[in-house]
């Protein structure tokens, strides 16, 4: 009776007066972990066989890849979207646009033209040492090719803002189906979680089968995967969804069954993943590694990578929130207001470190974590001084 009644008034409440925003630490948290993620993920590439642009590798490495590659980008959608309709309702669609152009659409010019070449003057000096930055970087903005790196989340998250303004001007309550499941969720997650599966899978799949792991759109600096965005668009709408109203009495609530069933979340993650190394055998040991690869292959992949993605994001909100007094979780904490500014200028501190470390004799291991750990450090340490300038916090 009280889960039935709860969940008739959901649509109710999302349309009164919109509260402001109060801090959710295990999503904060979340957040900042998956930044750190990130981070590895660029620190241990150059150590794979997936990147293998070092002399040493290690196979661990391999594993990391596979995994981060598979879902934090997604996860990062979905943690995005979960403050937008909400935002759109709070500040009007013109005002929450505005604020997404200070916020992301500034920092991806300023990183486009600065950090992004910076970054990739390292990889050029290892093709042709003799070129200087001012002829790599006006060669990379007038002719191209002009990459994007990780700045690419910026701009294909406000065009996801822009489109959910116009959804929202159109019909404020599109979401609210998503977000009564959510309600739904707070005792009955694996309800949620089937049917963002089945969603996910039915825009992913096709896709990724259409064109291909490695088909890219890109126009100067601006690039997203062909296969991946329709994923990407559909965590970020379930995550708009859940945020609609009532997200501290649904799927993400402190007290919810989510949290309560984590080991479950775990095994369903850890099947996929193994399946996905399985693929990769056949791949490379039975079928040659032939390109392009077989449809049927290519559509089991992607339905492996759909269930891992969807049941480790499920996880790893669980254990934020499971955990969310333990002194682990809390060592998060002290970087979490830096975390975006991390992410912005991490890469070229990545790709340096990995082109001062390339000379050295040293083990693939211990290369990625001195790497890592630089990064890390001197991205924290940059996006701290960063933030000092006046102004630079509504942006960083």
């Amino acid at each position: 009776m009280s889960t039935m009644s709860h969940t008739a008034t959901a649509g109710a409440e999302a349309h009164a007066a919109p509260k402001a925003k109060t801090r959710n630490m295990s999503l904060d948290r979340a957040r900042t972990f998956l930044t750190l993620v990130v981070l590895l993920h660029h620190a241990v590439i150059p150590y794979t066989y997936f990147g293998h642009t070092d002399p040493t590798s290690f196979f661990g490495f391999d594993m990391i890849v596979l995994a981060t590659d598979s879902f934090f980008m997604a996860m990062f959608f979905f943690l995005s979207g979960l403050f937008a309709w909400s935002g759109i309702a709070r500040k009007g669609p013109a005002s929450y646009l505005a604020d997404r152009i200070r916020r992301l659409g500034i920092p991806f010019v300023i990183c486009a033209f600065t950090v992004i070449p910076i970054a990739y003057y390292a990889i050029s000096l290892r093709n042709d040492p003799e070129i200087g930055f001012s002829q790599f970087w006006w060669t990379t903005i007038t002719k191209g090719p002009w990459p994007s790196g990780p700045i690419w989340f910026l701009w294909v998250l406000f065009a996801f803002d822009l489109i959910a303004c116009l959804l929202y001007s159109l019909r404020p309550n599109l979401l609210d189906p998503i977000n009564r499941l959510s309600v739904r969720g707070r005792r009955r997650p694996a309800e949620f979680f089937a049917v963002m599966l089945a969603v996910s899978a039915a825009f992913y799949v096709p896709g990724l089968m259409y064109f291909g792991p490695s088909s890219w759109f890109e126009f100067g600096p601006f690039s997203v995967q062909h296969g991946r965005v329709m994923l990407y668009a559909t965590y970020f709408f379930f995550g708009a969804g859940i945020g609609v109203a009532n997200m501290d009495r649904g799927l993400l609530s402190a007290e919810g069954r989510m949290a309560k069933v984590s080991w479950e979340w775990l095994v369903l993650a850890i099947v996929p993943y193994c399946l996905l190394w399985v693929l990769i055998f056949i791949k490379r040991e039975i079928l040659g590694n032939p390109s392009p690869l077989p449809n049927w292959y290519e559509g089991t992949y992607a339905a492996c990578v759909t269930v891992f993605s969807v049941a480790i994001m499920f996880l790893i909100l669980a254990f934020f929130q499971r955990f969310k007094q333990s002194g682990s979780a809390r060592l998060l904490d002290p970087m979490q207001a830096d975390a975006f500014g991390m992410f912005l200028v991490h890469y070229p501190i990545a790709l340096w470190l990995q082109y001062w470390l390339f000379d050295y004799d040293l083990p693939a291991i211990v290369k990625a974590m001195v790497g890592f750990v630089l990064t890390v450090a001197l991205s924290w340490a940059l996006t701290r001084a960063l933030r000092q300038i006046p102004g630079a916090t509504k942006v960083l």
